[in-house]
């Protein structure tokens, strides 16, 4: 029987979505192999830029959901605030892009982190208040725990100058 609540989302969505994982966890363990006092970690920007990519397009799926709603007429209020906070993950996605670059790698880490966390918990506040489907939320909680655990995971071990060994 089907929770009315949590309606099933296209396979292809979880599939898409899982796939999407493969990256992370990819680059995650290439980066955390590579000695956090060498110079440089290609694993380590591909990650990055990776995770900066995923979080911008979390943004962009609220935004096709408010213009889905808005049926070409100016967007409601909570419609308005969901075009507004679709930018905001773009914007963090950015700022860890150049903090990367400019500061360290921690730093543009732990911003992403942030961000892919923040982005999951608006959108459960956003479910709450029927402005997001309850599928989709199964969904981005489980994929987003697998995220901030693998981006987590880099970040300690540079933190602490470990490396995963084998």
């Amino acid at each position: 029987m089907s929770d009315p609540v949590r309606p099933k989302l296209p396979r292809l969505a979880a599939l898409a979505g899982a796939a999407g994982l493969v990256p992370f966890l990819v680059c995650a363990i290439a980066a955390a192999r590579v000695d956090p006092a060498a110079g440089s970690n290609p694993w380590l920007a591909a990650l990055v830029f990776y995770a900066a990519v995923i979080l911008s397009f979390l943004g962009a799926v609220h935004w096709g959901l408010a213009l889905a709603a808005a049926d070409g007429a100016d967007a409601a209020p909570g419609q308005r605030a969901r075009l507004l906070l679709g930018v905001l993950p773009a914007l963090i996605a950015w700022a860890a892009l150049v903090t990367d670059r400019l500061l360290a790698a921690e730093l543009g880490l732990a911003l992403l982190i942030g961000g892919f966390i923040a982005v999951v918990v608006v959108e459960e506040q956003g479910h709450r208040r029927g402005l997001v489907p309850g599928g989709y939320m199964g969904l981005r909680w489980a994929l987003s725990v697998v995220v901030v655990a693998l981006l987590t995971t880099v970040l300690v071990l540079r933190l602490i100058g470990a490396r995963i060994i084998f």
